[in-house]
Parts: C-alpha cells; structure tokens; sequence
C-alpha cells in the first residue's frame, strides 16, 4: 500500500481503520498485474464538503456532489474514494481496463471485494453515479444494525476526535 493510502486511511473513523487496510490489501493481491489501488478520499471535514458542493453552483467547475456538509458518509470517516495507479505511476478511473488480463475489469475486482466486505459501491446508485465512491452499509448501535446514513449518523454523540459513537 502506498503512503497516500495509509495517510487517509490514518484519519478514517478508527472502526474501519483496519477493515479498510484489508480490504486495499486484497485488492492489490486481486490486482495481479499493472494496478494498485490508491485511497484518493476518506475523512472530509464540513468546510472541504461545503467547498466539494459549491462546485458547479456558486464556484466554476462540473458539479461533483449533492451533498452539503454533514450529508456525505465521508464526514464521518465511513467512505472512500479510489483510484488505480498504474506503474506506480499515472492514476487511472478506467473501469472497464484489465491491467492484469485476467478477463475481469480490475476496477470490478476491487468492487466485488468491498461488496465482501460490507461496503456499498457509488456506482450501484440510481442516480449521480460516483464510480470511485464506497462506504460502509452500516454501523452498529445499541446492539443492532443501522443503515449507515447520513441521517443516522449526524444526530450520535462524538468522542473527543470528532468521531462518531456507536458500539456493537
């Protein structure tokens, strides 16, 4: 895993941490050739998503979310974004290259094994598909599942880093 990777990974909600290691981890041994996978996004703070959703609205550029702070699961560390980096090198979004001919898409490979994993694929979304996006599908609290959406999480106490409370 690169440097990138593990300083996002760093300041996920710390439940995930270790879950989201892994699951970067099979992907690249999924990824038997060129590509590896690079955490492009994880934790947003507020102020960076306020800045995300003025995009293509009050600020120039292509709109990129729909969500205002506090509506995205990256504010609360449970999301990320990927990318592939091909040779070490170049960043790749291309979903449809088998850098490792193995006749799977390796952007799917990586799909399917957060789909193992419990977490839900931007691009599954009916609409504003977002490709790179993934989050976990839900949390833990008073001993049961919760979907985990924004809704659910921005109501639950925070401890002294800012990060969510839930238990299982």
């Amino acid at each position: 895993m690169d440097k990138p990777s593990e300083n996002r990974i760093k300041k996920l909600h710390p439940l995930v941490r270790k879950e989201v290691t892994q699951i970067v981890k099979e992907c690249d041994e999924a990824l038997t050739g060129r590509a590896k996978v690079r955490i492009t996004q994880g934790l947003r703070t507020f102020k960076e998503q306020d800045e995300l959703y003025a995009q293509g609205r009050t600020k120039a550029g292509k709109k990129v979310t729909n969500a205002k702070a506090g509506q995205s699961i990256h504010n609360y560390g449970l999301a990320v974004d990927i990318c592939l980096i091909i040779d070490g090198k170049a960043a790749s979004w291309d979903t449809a290259k088998d850098w490792d001919n193995d006749g799977v898409a390796d952007w799917y490979e990586c799909v399917k094994i957060f789909a193992r994993h419990g977490w839900s694929w931007g691009g599954n979304w009916k609409t504003f598909k977002d490709l790179p996006h993934f989050e976990r599908s839900f949390i833990w609290k008073a001993e049961r599942k919760v979907k985990a959406t924004w809704r659910n999480l921005q109501n639950l106490p925070k401890d002294k880093d800012g990060y969510v409370i839930f238990t299982k």
